[in-house]
């Protein structure tokens, strides 16, 4: 079929037809849409839940938890202005770096405020440095 040919693609009274010839993508088409940029939201979620799960590593925990804090926060606002589609995921990440701080914080409280004594496992304190003695008997 030749071009303009009633039934061909190209032609006025064709379902569809814009007035253009088909050309690659810019040349009057629409633009592809951006991808989400939910690298901050990802990034905060994942920090906070290493933050509150190794709290026991107290000083990696609280160093962790800020960052999932500070990544949590610039994820929301991309979310909010569109940038981004996940909100919760960064809402998350801020929750669980709060967790992993305030419980990393508690065990530094914990290990500063208990006296050694209390961990011996007899339950009481002595005046030992925690060395055994021997006695040698000599003949």
């Amino acid at each position: 079929m030749p071009f303009g040919y009633p039934g061909y693609p190209g032609y006025p009274g064709y379902p569809g037809y814009q007035g253009q010839v088909q050309g690659p993508p810019g040349y009057g088409w629409p633009a592809m849409p951006m991808a989400p940029a939910n690298g901050m939201g990802v990034t905060a979620l994942v920090l906070g839940i290493i933050a509150a799960v190794g709290f026991c590593l107290w000083p990696l925990a609280i160093v962790l938890g800020i960052l999932a804090i500070i990544f949590g926060a610039i994820g929301r606002g991309r979310a909010k202005r569109g940038e981004a589609t996940n909100p919760g995921q960064a809402l998350a990440g801020i929750i669980c770096g709060i967790t992993g701080i305030v419980l990393g914080v508690a065990l530094l409280v914990v290990l500063i405020a208990v006296p050694d004594d209390a961990f011996e496992e007899d339950g009481a304190a002595s005046g030992d440095a925690g060395y055994s003695t021997t006695l040698v008997v000599r003949s």
